[in-house]
């Protein structure tokens, strides 16, 4: 301490023992703890090697739950096919599909923490939004009924052979309603 800096003293009169700090140093109360809502993309990608699970991880249930459904539905149709006229132009997409899923979940993951961050760096996607914390009317409705008909057939004995005959039904009602969407969501921007 240099002879015309004021001395600083305690209440006893005693000067405040000073301890080097080492170059950066930052005191306890200073450092600011990462944020808990920042997403991992390495686990992301990991997660989805189930497909949908790295995109549920992120916050996108949605996405996942699409990406769930769109892989069961291929591998159903793989084991359902009888023949192999199809066989490898499914087993083709299957593979490309599943790559693109690991790896839309680590981009999410790491676009979701850059928005988080509140940066809008030229590489965030146009119209790039973080997830809704909002309730699915279409995912609750489907889960409902789901619901409803295996408690059928196990509480009451209710036969489930027609799901074999007519499963082509749901996605092809899910297609519908993705298309009437669609349709309204570019009728809204126009």
């Amino acid at each position: 301490m240099n002879s015309t800096e004021p001395r600083t003293q305690d209440f006893a009169g005693h000067e405040p023992h000073v301890t080097a700090q080492p170059p950066g140093f930052a005191p306890q109360a200073m450092r600011v703890p990462p944020d808990s809502r920042l997403k991992s993309p390495g686990l992301a990608a990991a997660f989805s090697i189930l497909p949908g699970l790295g995109q549920v991880y992120v916050g996108y249930y949605p996405k996942g739950f699409i990406h769930c459904l769109v892989a069961a539905g291929t591998i159903t149709m793989l084991v359902a096919i009888h023949g192999d006229t199809y066989i490898p132009l499914i087993s083709l997409f299957l593979a490309f599909f599943w790559m693109y899923n690991i790896i839309d979940a680590a981009r999410l993951a790491a676009l979701y923490n850059r928005a988080l961050s509140g940066g809008r760096e030229p590489d965030l996607p146009e119209g790039f939004e973080l997830p809704g914390m909002g309730g699915s009317i279409l995912g609750g409705a489907v889960l409902v009924a789901a619901s409803f008909v295996v408690l059928l057939h196990t509480r009451f004995g209710f036969s489930l052979s027609w799901v074999g005959d007519w499963w082509p039904v749901f996605p092809m009602l899910f297609g519908v309603w993705l298309l009437v969407k669609a349709v309204k969501d570019r009728a809204s921007r126009g």
